[in-house]
């Protein structure tokens, strides 16, 4: 089968080459899918520079998101999958989804929303899934608060956009230029700034009469979650989902005290190994969301899998609009 994969670390036009593998076989309580169309994510730029948390043994296959059709599975992997069913999730390093096929664990795929075509269910599980625990479980956002959503054109953001709407808050979204603004207010943004020409901070303060924003969803980190502390409300949440600027900081701990807010960490793939039931609870809450067409990711381009260097390039550097989705 021909697949890409990562041969050393670097930017991904280095780290990445195209490939002849041979077709992978399930492991215990694994399945082997057909790749219908998967979805480049962050993780997969920090995988080819050897920057993420995860680092399998070189060589590899990165893609940490699918959708796929089952072709075989192990028999000790339960009866829920048969062959032929079109599922979402996670893949299982070292056979990840940029290939015709890939691996995955049963326990950490699920049904296809039947309403979502093949690019938009490839990019349903990690984003939402990641927005669900962060906004409910994480900061237990309320009808009627004011949610500020950074990086809000971006696959992670504008998940957390369409998940603040239909969970009945006001949702002021800071994006990156003019053409994201539009992708923002698309998605149902009451309030949305362009941080290359207006300052969040004073917009924030301006539209809540001083008030703050009673929860942000921060995946940018460095001086965005800095500024985010001169807005956060009395008794506010700032949900740390990430670092895509590049910088990790530092919280002032003492100003936390004096406002009197909370600083949540998310990391989302831990409750795929603490926290199965609620995953799976999520992925059905998120399913009739769809069903309704409150949620649908998306979309910034769908390409063939032979472009894919080129497409996380643009992920890594900002400039894309939703998500990239890669098709065999």
């Amino acid at each position: 089968m021909k697949a890409w994969q990562i041969t050393r670390l670097g930017a991904p036009a280095d780290a990445l080459r195209w490939t002849e593998l041979d077709e992978p076989v399930a492991g215990t309580g694994q399945l082997v899918v057909r790749v219908r169309a998967a979805a480049a994510n962050f993780p997969d730029v920090l995988m080819c520079r050897g920057e993420y948390q995860i680092r399998p043994e070189l060589p590899f296959t990165p893609g940490v998101e699918l959708c796929g059709e089952v072709i075989a599975a192990d028999p000790r992997a339960g009866g829920e999958f048969e062959i032929g069913d079109r599922v979402i999730g996670v893949t299982s390093m070292p056979h990840g989804a940029f290939a015709e096929l890939a691996v995955v664990n049963a326990r950490e795929v699920f049904p296809a929303p039947a309403v979502l075509e093949d690019p938009q269910a490839a990019a349903f599980h990690i984003g939402y899934q990641t927005g669900w625990f962060g906004l409910h479980h994480r900061a237990r956002l309320q009808r009627g608060e004011t949610l500020l959503v950074h990086a809000a054109a971006g696959g992670v953001g504008s998940a957390a956009v369409q998940l603040g709407k239909a969970a009945g808050a006001r949702v002021i979204a800071v994006v990156g230029g003019a053409d994201k603004a539009e992708i923002a207010r698309a998605q149902g943004a009451d309030i949305v700034v362009d941080r290359t020409v207006e300052d969040f901070v004073g917009v924030v303060r301006a539209v809540t009469a001083g008030h703050g924003a009673d929860v942000i969803y921060d995946p940018v980190g460095g001086e965005t979650y800095t500024r985010s502390t001169k807005c956060i409300a009395f008794d506010g949440r700032i949900v740390v989902v990430g670092f895509a600027a590049g910088v990790v900081q530092a919280p002032a701990l003492n100003h936390a005290l004096v406002k009197n807010y909370s600083i949540l960490g998310l990391h989302w793939g831990l409750y795929r190994q603490h926290r199965y039931r609620a995953v799976r609870e999520a992925h059905d809450a998120l399913v009739e969301l769809a069903d309704k067409g409150l949620v649908s990711p998306v979309i910034d381009s769908t390409i063939p899998l032979a472009d894919l260097p080129g497409a996380l390039t643009r992920l890594g550097a900002g400039d894309t609009v939703g998500r990239v989705i890669v098709r065999p």
